[in-house]
């Protein structure tokens, strides 16, 4: 398996040229903050917004990148600035921070002018990102799809899992998730249900994070994981968390891959209790790449409940 994952690492190239069978291979982009974000923007119809997390990219979405549109929605994938075919900033340059990520989000929407109600379908940290903008801005949304991620601090006596500290820890985490690709590698094994994911999967969520340098928001997005108040994202997620109440008063359905080692049942319980109207579909045989594992249910299911009365 190892050699399998080490195996779907190709040279480094520049991510704005990066092609990968199954995504759509021609991106736009736009400048947000002084960084060019790229994104992919398929169909036409009401807007849908698929928001990544880490270390995955606007890949991650290629599913219902080909089903919304033929079910005539517009759907967009950007990929987070450092992340996918964005500009690579170094630390030096952006902050890489939960808080200018949620800002860069809403700079997105209106520079694409999406003034119609807008639909979210997020993932890992995608739902703390879009969702913060969302809570501020309840009355341009639509509909919400969650997909194994949190909208508030961890619960009291939660604890990350111990790959997770240890990869913030500053010097063996710089060493492993920016100059090894630890994180982006095990995520192919510790996000799956399955054996291994497809090798089409494997290749593809591997290759914008082919050099060190490539790999920066990878390793920024796990030291900005929140564990004590003074950590800077935990006062976002608290505001989130805040104003959840307000995102249920919209149709919100989840999808929760069951065997997910981070955002496992008890945050998915959590989930329910902010959110007690939501439509939730527990898949037992999925982990926390919840799409890659269980598309041909998920799939479908969002298409439907997207296309269908608010």
């Amino acid at each position: 398996m190892i050699g399998a994952v080490m195996g779907a690492l190709r040279p480094t190239r520049s991510p704005d040229t990066l092609t990968v069978p199954g995504h759509p291979s021609t991106p736009r982009s736009v400048e947000i903050g002084g960084h060019r974000m790229a994104y992919v923007d398929e169909g036409s119809g009401p807007p849908v917004l698929l928001v990544h997390g880490n270390p995955t990219w606007s890949f991650y979405w290629r599913s219902l990148l080909a089903a919304l549109p033929a079910a005539g929605m517009r759907a967009i994938a950007p990929d987070h600035i450092g992340m996918g075919r964005s500009a690579r900033p170094g630390a030096d340059e952006y902050p890489h921070t939960l808080r200018r990520r949620v800002d860069d989000l809403g700079a997105f929407v209106d520079a694409l002018g999406l003034d119609e109600p807008i639909s979210l379908v997020v993932h890992d940290w995608g739902g703390p990102i879009a969702l913060s903008w969302a809570a501020e801005n309840v009355e341009r949304l639509d509909k919400l799809v969650l997909l194994n991620t949190a909208a508030f601090p961890l619960p009291a006596g939660h604890r990350i899992p111990w790959t997770l500290q240890v990869a913030r820890l500053p010097v063996v985490g710089d060493v492993a998730v920016r100059g090894l690709g630890a994180f982006s590698r095990g995520a192919l094994v510790l996000g799956t249900a399955r054996r291994w994911l497809p090798a089409e999967a494997r290749r593809g969520l591997l290759a914008p994070y082919d050099s060190p340098a490539h790999r920066t928001a990878v390793h920024a997005f796990v030291q900005d994981i929140p564990t004590d108040p003074g950590d800077p994202a935990h006062p976002v997620l608290e505001r989130l968390a805040r104003r959840l109440p307000l995102l249920d008063d919209l149709p919100v359905q989840v999808w929760w891959g069951m065997q997910d080692p981070v955002f496992d049942g008890r945050i998915l319980a959590e989930l329910e209790a902010r959110l007690p109207r939501a439509e939730v579909h527990r898949l037992a045989d999925a982990g926390h790449y919840v799409l890659e594992d269980a598309a041909d249910r998920i799939v479908p299911g969002v298409r439907d409940f997207l296309a269908g009365p608010g």
